[in-house]
C-alpha cells in the first residue's frame, strides 16, 4: 500500500503545471506593455471611428519583435498557471501612469458592472 502513495504522490508531484511554457514565452513585463497598448488602441477606436484595430495590432507586436502565435500561446501559458492577474494589474499600472485621468473612467467603469473584478482597487 504505500507502494502506491509513493507513486501517487510523485506522480501528482510531476504534474503539478497545467501546460508546459511555450517554446518563445513572452516575458511578463513584456506582456503587461502589450495589453496597455491593446487596451489604449482600444479606446482610440472611440475618439476615432473606424480605426484599424487590427493593425494597430500588429504594429505593436512588431514593435515588440513579438510573433502573434508566440503571444497566444503567452497569454494561454500565464491564463493557466495563474499569473495572469499580476499581468492585467502590471498592465493597469502602466495604463494608469501614462494618463492618470483614466483612474476615473476606470472607477466609474468598475462601479457601472459590479461583475468584473476589480483588479486595481
Amino acid at each position: 500500500m504505500k507502494k502506491y502513495m509513493l507513486i501517487l504522490v510523485s506522480f501528482l508531484m510531476s504534474c503539478s503545471g497545467l501546460i508546459d511554457p511555450p517554446k518563445n514565452l513572452v516575458d511578463k513585463k513584456t506582456m503587461s506593455e502589450v495589453i496597455a497598448q491593446f487596451a489604449i488602441n482600444d479606446q482610440i477606436n472611440n475618439y476615432i471611428p473606424n480605426t484599424d484595430i487590427e493593425n494597430a495590432t500588429r504594429m505593436t507586436l512588431k514593435q515588440k519583435n513579438i510573433k502573434a502565435a508566440d503571444f497566444i500561446e503567452s497569454y494561454k501559458y500565464y491564463t493557466a498557471s495563474g499569473e495572469l492577474e499580476k499581468i492585467l494589474n502590471a498592465s493597469q499600472e502602466i495604463i494608469l501612469s501614462t494618463d492618470p485621468a483614466a483612474k476615473k473612467y476606470i472607477d466609474k467603469r468598475i462601479q457601472e458592472n459590479q461583475n468584473v473584478p476589480a483588479f486595481a482597487r
